[in-house]
């Protein structure tokens, strides 16, 4: 599968999907900084999920907080200096807080990590550590929900339009080819184009335009082409 931008979901054949188990349900863990916790789930993401596989086969677990670097999920993430921050890894200890007890005497047919995160490492300059570092907190998660890394669906939130031309953050460009980049190494893995979102009225009813945030609208068009990402790895 090429990794692109996904927009239009076809009608999809679930009847094999569940691997035998028809109480086998799908995980999707939902995680990242700011435009990933403005992303509502129950406004367009589960809806969809829920229509497209049944609304007992889903598990949805989002966590997500504003402003902050990759290396706050990924335990092994270093500086240029070769030194671990101090909070290293403690918002991946939260986000899996949630997934173990959610999943636990559950028997699952798939798992999606959907990323929605770049922000703040494309404004630190730690944009040469991103690529690493997203594969690695992908790998991470996959050891510790003891799932085939080849079978652990990514669905990555490419980076805007926001400063295309690096002025505010200085690595953003090189974030978001990284997504890409990323997306692009395993046929599980997918992005999706966010750069349509951040204009329009945004949930305070302001004019935005090529804003860091999305729109209210945006964030439903999000949450439908992850759902529409998520489900497509899966019939994959």
């Amino acid at each position: 599968m090429t990794a692109h931008a996904i927009f239009i979901l076809s009608a999809l054949s679930f009847s094999s999907v569940c691997l035998g188990e028809n109480n086998a349900k799908h995980l999707f863990i939902l995680s990242g900084q700011s435009n990933m916790q403005g992303h509502r789930p129950d406004e367009a993401f589960t809806p969809a999920v829920e229509e497209a596989l049944g609304k007992s086969k889903v598990i949805i677990v989002q966590d997500a907080l504003g402003g902050q670097p990759i290396h706050r999920w990924c335990k092994e993430w270093k500086d240029p200096e070769g030194n671990q921050m101090e909070q290293t890894g403690d918002l991946y200890d939260r986000l899996m807080s949630k997934v173990k007890p959610a999943i636990q005497g559950q028997i699952l047919a798939s798992v999606n990590f959907v990323w929605m995160q770049g922000e703040r490492d494309a404004k630190m300059g730690w944009g040469d550590l991103y690529e690493e570092a997203l594969l690695g907190l992908h790998a991470q998660l996959a050891k510790d929900l003891k799932w085939k890394k080849s079978e652990l669906a990514f669905v990555i939130g490419r980076l805007s339009d926001f400063d295309m031309a690096n002025k505010k953050y200085s690595h953003w460009t090189k974030v978001r080819e990284i997504q890409v980049r990323v997306a692009d190494s395993s046929p599980k893995f997918t992005w999706v184009d966010t750069d349509d979102l951040n204009d329009g009225k945004n949930r305070k009813g302001r004019e935005i335009k090529n804003d860091l945030h999305y729109s209210a609208e945006g964030y439903k068009i999000l949450g439908r082409r992850f759902a529409q990402a998520c489900i497509h790895t899966i019939k994959e």
